[in-house]
C-alpha cells in the first residue's frame, strides 16, 4: 500500500515539476514517470524496514 501511494504522489510531484519548468507533454510524462519509479522504490524500503522493526 506504501508503495502505490508512494508511486501516485511521485508521479503528481513530478508532472507538476515539469510543467512548473514549462515542460511539453513528453517532458511531464518523462518526469512523472521518473519520479514515480523513485518514489515508489523509496516505499518499498520505507515497507522493508517497516516489516524488519514489526517481526
Amino acid at each position: 500500500m506504501i508503495v502505490l501511494i508512494a508511486a501516485l504522489a511521485g508521479a503528481i510531484i513530478g508532472g507538476l515539476n515539469a510543467a512548473r519548468l514549462k515542460g511539453n507533454k513528453l517532458d511531464v510524462l518523462q518526469y512523472a514517470t521518473i519520479y514515480a519509479i523513485a518514489f515508489a522504490l523509496l516505499g518499498l524500503i520505507l515497507t522493508i524496514v517497516i516489516e524488519k522493526i514489526a517481526a
